[in-house]
């Protein structure tokens, strides 16, 4: 590479500016404020650890979205973080060894070995928050509506809640006693919405009539809040282990719509996002303004076993990147104060208590006065000046 290329960034991975760093930054803080407000309290994991710790409990996906080095102190293989989830389990399991429900928050860093998706970071800012140690269907209705909230906080407008159920379609396939490989087919077919192919395993594999019309129902139950209805209609004569889930889901919706009743819901009840370690409600977050999902997050009971305690969990996460690039809040820089630059005592003390006042204040290290074009990339509407002996500050003209 000449040194006329050595400027280039790989594909996927980008500089934040001072005024787009400033909004991110601004936004971070605004989020983990509103976590804490909830209970939540922060944690700061490492950006990179042995790889068998870091990929607990995760899918084949982030197996192959995570960088892989070799410690040169121990010859064990590492990780670079591609999700917090896992170590945040750890946090919960292990160091923090609480009986009750544990509520931790994180907005950092993660890297991946590609993009997500089309014009999607290779370096996301995570920010999530995850709720261990309690199994019940409150659990879920404060992530869905903390979530909500943090679209909301960043003025994200027209947003659609999308809820689903990896226990249906779990326990409908087990009901069916279809092997591994022919499971793995029919869920390769429903993440693609190939009706046909869905149609052809299933004839193949499900010698039950009503079985197999309800696997082939399920696959179609997605749209707005009717969908929850006709999918009480089409289960109504199933196990008890299929309405139990269906029966939680209800009862899901109806806590988060006592809460926000305006929020716009809607249901894909065959979504298996995750469907390696989710073991329950699966949600995200669309607006049309973005053609992924804004925000995700879903139930994934028994992830910090491996670090010694099963415990319940469940949370969402976010690219604070994506929610900073969809945000609508009018975003300013705040204005400053050029000075001079100097040593007497009372200039010095006037600079240091507009500070404390919270003022930016920036010395002028030129032996001349700023340009206007020198002001204006400062934000510079101010100057502190020698007025009758006293340090004053006067505006710009």
């Amino acid at each position: 590479m000449t040194s006329a290329k050595r400027w280039l960034l790989p594909d996927g991975v980008e500089e934040i500016l001072p005024l787009e760093a400033s909004k991110l930054e601004y936004l971070r803080r605004q989020l983990l404020d509103l976590y804490e407000s909830w209970g939540y309290q922060l944690v700061i994991t490492p950006l990179i650890e042995y790889l068998d710790s870091l990929l607990v409990g995760s899918s084949h996906d982030l197996d192959l979205h995570t960088f892989k080095i070799t410690d040169q102190l121990s010859g064990r293989m590492m990780g670079i973080r591609a999700d917090i989830t896992p170590q945040a389990a750890r946090i919960d399991a292990h160091c923090l060894n609480r009986d009750g429900p544990v509520r931790l928050c994180y907005a950092d860093n993660v890297l991946h070995t590609k993009p997500r998706g089309l014009l999607a970071s290779r370096v996301p800012i995570r920010v999530g928050a995850e709720l261990y140690g309690h199994a019940g269907v409150e659990c879920d209705i404060e992530l869905i509506c903390l979530m909500y909230a943090t679209l909301n906080a960043a003025a994200i407008d027209d947003v659609y809640i999308v809820l689903g159920h990896v226990g249906i379609f779990r326990a409908l396939v087990k009901e069916a006693a279809i092997d591994s490989d022919t499971e793995a087919k029919l869920f390769d077919a429903v993440q693609r919405k190939a009706y046909d192919e869905i149609d052809a395993v299933l004839n193949a594999s499900v010698e039950d009539a009503s079985l197999n019309a309800m696997l082939k129902q399920l696959t179609r139950l997605s749209g707005d809040e009717s969908v929850l209805q006709e999918a009480l209609s089409v289960f109504e004569n199933a196990s008890n282990a299929v309405m139990k889930v269906l029966l939680e889901l209800v009862l899901i919706v109806e806590g988060v719509k006592q809460r926000h009743p305006e929020m716009n819901m809607c249901f894909d009840l065959c979504e298996l996002r995750g469907y390696e370690y989710h073991t329950g409600i699966v949600f995200a977050a669309y607006t049309p303004n973005y053609g992924r999902a804004v925000a995700k997050g879903g139930r994934y009971d028994h992830i910090g076993e491996v670090f010694g305690r099963s415990r319940p969990a469940s949370g969402f996460d976010s690219d604070l990147k994506t929610i900073a690039r969809l945000s609508s809040k009018t975003f300013t820089q705040k204005k400053t104060i050029v000075a001079p630059s100097g040593n007497e005592g009372e200039l010095l003390d006037a600079i240091a208590k507009l500070r404390a006042d919270g003022e930016i204040v920036i010395i002028n290290l030129l032996a001349s006065e700023l340009a206007t074009e020198e002001l204006q990339d400062l934000n510079c509407d101010r100057q502190l000046q020698l007025v009758d002996g006293k340090w004053t500050v006067e505006n710009l003209t």
